[in-house]
């Protein structure tokens, strides 16, 4: 029996000291996310799930070694190599697992979650990455640096040392094969149909407090596993025919069914303009980073945006418009190609939507127009160039293309710089049509910008406040300029946020940090509100329609100027948080989580209420919708015919 123990000391170690830390890491956030956890009363169940998600992780890290290891001691020689092998093996998982902690409250403050897919995407970006931490987080990067290496050294140093011991080829199968069983079950963690997974910490309302009692090495992990279903649409909130989504989401379209006018591509209708022009409007799209409706003084923000404020009474402004994500890549799915949100990443990223995938751009190229993407940074971050490229964008003006720019910080150009080439290149078009999408980004963490251009809301210079203020003064400055150009009368513009700056809450969906400004400005447009619940997925049929182009396409999104047809209709928009998706009608909610029936909510200024009797026709239709996404995108129906 001896050993049998000794061989097993390194893992016991290994698991001693790992469980020690995770349980250290979890207490530490729980005592600093107090209110919120003491708010779901289940501080019990979060450090008991914590122990057994732990368990599940360091089965997962090392299962492989620990059932090899007592069939190589039968070979003393092999044995002695592997032991060294093991040793840095074992300290290397050690090590993945301090870094992830240490790497987590930043990520909290950020995202409110632990670390998931967006950990490993912005990795793939280290020269934007690393310039934003050194700038933004700097004491954590030199403590992180500091403490990392003397946990491994310290670790490998408590590695019980090589003696060598080895087993009979029978005992050691026998050994191996007991290990492996007992890995099955610890990993496996459950007698149920499914092994354990996110879903059995679901128990509250509050997504962050939820991922607590995960740890951020499993949360990273799970989240890498679950993106290889991305290609199929991510996970599925319920099943339904095909035929029976397309019905729904058409039925809801609002579009005649003689408009109708593919069986192929079953969303593909005719859309006529309301505004008949001699000659069609340019159109201009200014997605601006991260500015959510608590800066907006017109939105009953703090008011650090006074440009945007003033412009709202010259416009048709969106009262109650909502972003369908929480990053940059959702935001431009939305506008630019009206596809709805679902758990997969966007399809931006995705393989299958690289060609041949519809968007704004490509509807405009076909009627002879000029399209581009203008953006201050490098444009391959977040695989923004290639699918532009591919799907209907005729250039790319990205930071290289920039002479001697006023500022430049972590992210590219300032937003200064990015409006003077954005009006340089409209002044140029002359009478050629155009189309271009302009993607500020001064308003992102480290929050850079140049001196002396704003008085600071907050005394310290580089805060969300102070950035957005900048961003909004860029703004300004430029439709000072466009109002003074050629190219004013002739041009539509839409001011828009990607996503809100943060989004956060102890709700399964904060709906409320979806909630965004939106405003449609231009030389013909007079001054109106759209007071109704409005999605980014309606922007772009609105302005279709407002700049005279009728047009082909195959977007599910409401033309809000077609009044007649949708005054008697409930504004609706869809929002996806994380692996959870929410359905709005007014203040109805249905909401989706994995592997959980839909549930239906009354809504009500951040508040839930849980209907007794559950709406399921308004269930199917939300169903329907959430369903479309992965149908549309994995047999390739959204796009526009050759």
């Amino acid at each position: 029996m001896r050993r049998y123990i000794f061989i097993l000391n390194p893992f016991i170690y290994t698991v001693l000291i790992s469980m020690l830390t995770l349980s250290l890491f979890r207490v530490g956030i729980i005592l600093w996310q107090w209110e919120r956890v003491i708010e779901t009363q289940g501080i019990g169940f979060v450090l008991l799930q914590g122990v057994r998600f732990d368990i599940i992780t360091l089965t997962a890290l090392l299962v492989i070694p620990l059932v090899l290891t007592p069939i190589i001691t039968i070979s003393k020689k092999l044995y002695k190599h592997w032991y060294s092998l093991l040793r840095f093996y074992l300290s290397a998982t050690i090590l993945f697992i301090v870094f992830m902690e240490l790497s987590t409250p930043n990520f909290l403050i950020q995202f409110d979650l632990r670390p998931n897919i967006l950990f490993v995407e912005y990795l793939k970006y280290p020269k934007e990455v690393f310039s934003m931490l050194w700038t933004g987080y700097k004491p954590s990067i030199i403590l992180a640096t500091l403490i990392i290496p003397l946990v491994a050294i310290g670790f490998y140093r408590g590695i019980p040392t090589y003696k060598e011991k080895s087993l009979r080829c029978h005992q050691a199968i026998i050994m191996s094969v007991t290990l492996l069983v007992i890995c099955l079950i610890s990993g496996r963690s459950s007698l149920g149909h499914r092994p354990a997974n996110p879903s059995i910490i679901a128990f509250s309302s509050d997504l962050m407090v939820n991922d607590i009692a995960l740890n951020s090495s499993y949360s990273l992990l799970y989240a890498i596993y679950e993106s290889f279903g991305d290609e199929t649409g991510g996970i599925s909130y319920g099943e339904m025919a095909h035929d029976e989504i397309l019905r729904h989401v058409k039925d809801n379209m609002f579009v005649s069914e003689g408009d109708f006018i593919s069986n192929k591509i079953p969303t593909l209708h005719n859309q006529k303009a309301t505004n008949i022009l001699t000659k069609p409007k340019n159109i201009v799209i200014i997605l601006e980073e991260s500015m959510g409706a608590e800066y907006v003084g017109r939105l009953g923000g703090i008011g650090v945006t006074p440009n945007l404020d003033e412009l709202a009474s010259q416009g048709i402004w969106f009262e109650k418009l909502y972003a369908t994500g929480t990053r940059s890549v959702r935001g431009i799915e939305a506008v630019i190609t009206g596809f709805t949100p679902s758990p997969a990443r966007s399809v931006v990223k995705l393989s299958k939507s690289q060609r041949d995938f519809f968007t704004f751009a490509e509807v405009l190229r076909r009627q002879n127009y000029d399209t581009s993407f203008i953006y201050g940074g490098e444009a391959h971050f977040d695989n923004m160039k290639r699918f532009f490229v591919n799907n209907g964008f005729n250039r790319i003006i990205e930071q290289k293309d920039y002479t001697n720019p006023l500022f430049s910080g972590s992210w590219g150009v300032s937003d200064e710089d990015l409006f003077n080439k954005a009006h340089h290149v409209f002044e140029k078009q002359g009478n050629k049509p155009f189309f271009s999408l302009v993607f500020t980004s001064s308003n992102h963490t480290p929050f850079e910008f140049p001196d002396g251009k704003i008085e600071l809301h907050d005394t310290e210079k580089n805060t969300e406040n102070n950035a957005v203020k900048y961003a909004d003064y860029s703004l300004g400055e430029f439709i000072k300029k466009a109002k003074k150009s050629s190219y004013w009368d002739s041009t539509l513009f839409l001011i828009v946020a990607d996503h809100n700056s943060r989004v956060r809450g102890a709700n399964l969906v904060p709906i409320e940090r979806f909630h965004i400004p939106g405003l449609i400005l231009g030389g013909s447009v007079t001054s109106d509100v759209i007071s109704r619940i409005s999605s980014q997925i309606d922007l772009m049929p609105t302005l279709l329609s407002m700049a005279g182009i009728s047009s082909v396409h195959p977007a599910i999104g409401y033309d809000l100027t077609q009044t007649k047809k949708i005054s008697k209709t409930p504004g609706r928009a869809i929002m996806q948080y994380n692996s959870t998706q929410a359905y709005m009608e007014e203040d109805q909610v249905i909401i989706f989580e994995r592997n959980k029936q839909p549930t239906h909510y009354q809504y009500n200024n951040g508040n839930y209420i849980k209907h007794e009797q559950q709406n399921t026709d308004l269930i199917t239709k939300a169903l329907a919708h959430s369903l479309f996404t992965p149908l549309a995108y994995t047999n390739g129906l959204y796009k526009l015919p050759d």
